[in-house]
């Protein structure tokens, strides 16, 4: 299958670039530089030139493909006006790529996130059954549902949704290397009240398998959960990043959170059960890499200076 992926230089992308060469498809990244056009060069992938905020170069990459997988995000965790213009550019892209795919019955895959289970199933684990409400503005939700209209107009359209701590060597800029970067900063490894608060966590390797999956078989429509594990005490997290970074452990009161971890300090306390029972049973997927504690064991993300740039 020729495959056309979007976000193929990043943490996840380069992943799953990967993982599709490995299975014997032909891969095509979007690229909006020349170093990530020789990255994918160098990976044995096709390069088309474009940006995420250029519609007209997602239309002709998709178009010219067999099958989608839509990765590309801008992932600013900066303040809040940024993260909400980062889920609007991700529509815009959802919806320019779809609109190439329509009526082809090829698959599209789109990329979500665990962490909207807050608000969708507060209180409980959440399930691939809980989905936003038509008309939804949260963060990936308006996306979520732009996907699932697009299987209703002929595309084989799904959605992958990942953990907040998807983990593995060369990590730089997601939750965990953030949250290593404000350790480092503040001089303490901190939690939010009893930190009993629980988040899901994948390896990228296992969600990069998950991603070839649901290209090559996941029905139309489908929901999909990236959770290899699908509660780790928000403690346990940061008491790894204070054993690699050797520094104290401590809760924090609930309102001390936004002054200790900025924009992250509304994300921090949220508790995120994910259940992916429904995903292993549809795909047959499951965990094959180490989990996120013992990755966090094994050194490399303190190795280096890890910084929140």
């Amino acid at each position: 299958m020729r495959v056309y992926v979007t976000g193929a230089t990043g943490f996840v992308g380069t992943a799953v670039v990967r993982e599709l060469l490995g299975a014997g498809h032909t891969v095509t990244g979007l690229a909006r530089s020349d170093v990530a056009a020789a990255a994918l060069t160098a990976a044995g992938a096709g390069v088309h030139r474009g940006a995420l905020d250029a519609p007209g170069s997602l239309r002709d990459g998709a178009a010219a493909a067999d099958g989608v997988i839509h990765l590309a995000y801008h992932h600013d965790f900066s303040e809040h006006a940024a993260f909400e213009g980062a889920a609007r550019l991700d529509l815009r892209a959802v919806e320019a790529l779809g609109a190439a795919l329509e009526g082809t019955g090829k698959p599209f895959v789109v990329t979500s996130g665990t962490l909207m289970l807050a608000s969708l199933a507060p209180g409980r684990t959440g399930t691939e059954e809980d989905l936003p409400q038509p008309g939804a503005d949260g963060p990936r939700m308006a996306s979520e549902n732009a996907a699932r209209a697009l299987a209703e107009r002929g595309v084989r359209a799904s959605v992958v949704r990942l953990a907040p701590s998807v983990h593995g060597v060369d990590d730089r800029r997601g939750f965990v290397p953030h949250l290593i970067g404000i350790a480092r900063e503040k001089g303490v490894s901190a939690y939010v009240g009893d930190g009993s608060n629980r988040w899901p966590a994948v390896h990228r390797l296992d969600a990069a398998r998950l991603f070839r999956l649901a290209l090559e078989s996941a029905p139309a429509g489908a929901t999909l959960h990236g959770a290899a594990e699908e509660a780790v005490p928000f403690r346990a997290i940061a008491a790894a990043i204070g054993n690699g970074l050797g520094l104290p452990v401590t809760g924090i009161a609930p309102e001390e959170a936004t002054a200790h971890f900025g924009f992250l300090g509304a994300l921090v306390p949220l508790d995120n059960p994910t259940s992916s029972a429904l995903t292993r049973q549809r795909l047959g997927w499951g965990p094959a890499h180490p989990a996120l504690v013992p990755d966090l064991a094994a050194g490399h993300y303190f190795a280096g200076g890890t910084s929140r740039s």
